[in-house]
């Protein structure tokens, strides 16, 4: 068994050379959240496990949980479906990751890379780690922008949503977008991804899998075969179902969605499917066709028991200021049904999202 130990370091160019030390001497790691209160950070490294903690003037011990050897990464879920889990995923994962993202990315020459997500989770992370365990390259600006990288030589750059609403992005080579669904329009240089830690970061771009990548739905379940795939959790082993190869080694993923002319086509997460009159109205869906209602600023939708309906159709919205309850209900006949007309529809200030954009839908029924 091997220790675990958890980097505390800011991003930047301190904290990639101190985790490509611990790669470089096959030294298993996980990455603390040092934005978060320090409860919260215990919290963190109880579920992570970690053996010791490094902040940059050496490691201390904590109470932790050895790994297997063949382990080199613990990395936390996004948690937006529950409390997040830590998901073991072995050196082999995580050199396969590195390759196959960095051959799927490249243009004329290596990615030049621009780390701006946390590397407390996957997305961030795997930026790092394609410098690390492939040819990528990073850029560290002054003034940690992704203007001033650009202008050092960047060329990629992996982000959420919010990024391209505050950056002119348009220069780069390839924006790597993950996280919260993306919008509808896009520009050229912008390649949309689905994965999760369990996957070791993004597996399917702009639809089509990466080489090497294995994807199949079975009864409206999307399950993945891949070498990227995290080996278990730290307290479970990693979920197996039988593929229609009849193979039971394949990870369900807990999303639905499909196979359309080779294309994965992702609908949401199966446990928010929402069934009203016994038709389904996917959150996702809807709230893509809900955002493009002038004045919309952000938009949920969840679920609530009904008497009549099984389930109600619940919109939280944010907007400018304006109510716009008919154009709302009106875009929702007109792009998926009468079904999934919103019967009720909260204003709010804000919406429960996580760090990397996505809705934290657990809590969307408490809001009002």
């Amino acid at each position: 068994m091997a220790d675990l130990t958890a980097l505390d370091l800011e991003l930047g160019a301190e904290f990639a050379n101190t985790l490509r030390r611990y790669v470089e001497a096959r030294r298993a790691v996980c990455v603390l959240d040092r934005r978060l209160s320090p409860r919260r950070q215990r919290a963190q490294l109880e579920i992570l496990g970690a053996t010791h903690v490094d902040d940059g003037t050496g490691a201390r011990r904590v109470d932790g949980r050895a790994v297997a050897p063949e382990v080199g990464l613990v990395m936390l879920t996004s948690g937006s479906s529950g409390a997040p889990k830590a998901a073991e995923l072995s050196w082999d994962a995580l050199s396969a990751s590195a390759a196959m993202t960095q051959a799927a990315l490249r243009r004329s020459a290596p990615p030049v890379w621009f780390a701006c997500l946390p590397p407390s989770h996957i997305g961030g992370l795997a930026v790092l780690l394609r410098a690390i365990l492939a040819d990528g390259s990073l850029v560290w600006p002054d003034d940690d922008t992704p203007a001033q990288a650009l202008a050092q030589g960047a060329t990629h750059i992996a982000v959420v949503r919010a990024h391209l609403a505050r950056h002119d992005l348009s220069a780069y080579e390839v924006v790597l977008l993950g996280g919260a669904r993306a919008p509808q329009r896009l520009d050229d240089n912008v390649v949309t991804t689905w994965g999760m830690t369990e996957t070791g970061s993004g597996i399917v771009y702009d639809g089509r899998r990466l080489d090497g990548v294995e994807v199949v739905s079975v009864d409206g379940e999307l399950l993945v075969r891949s070498p990227t795939l995290f080996s278990a959790y730290r307290d479970a082993p990693r979920p197996r179902r039988r593929g229609p190869d009849g193979r039971d080694d394949w990870f369900p993923t807990g999303d639905a969605g499909e196979i359309v002319e080779g294309r994965v086509r992702v609908r949401g997460r199966i446990a928010y499917v929402i069934n009203t009159g016994g038709e389904k109205v996917w959150p996702d869906d809807l709230e893509a066709a809900l955002a493009n209602v002038p004045g919309v600023r952000d938009v949920a939708v969840t679920g609530t028991a009904d008497p009549e309906w099984g389930e109600r159709v619940v919109a939280l919205v944010v907007t400018d200021g304006r109510r716009c309850d008919d154009a709302l209900r009106a875009a929702a006949e007109e792009r998926i049904g009468p079904w999934a007309k919103p019967k009720e529809i909260r204003y709010v200030t804000a919406l429960p999202r996580t760090d990397n954009g996505k809705i934290v839908r657990s809590l969307l029924g408490h809001l009002h």
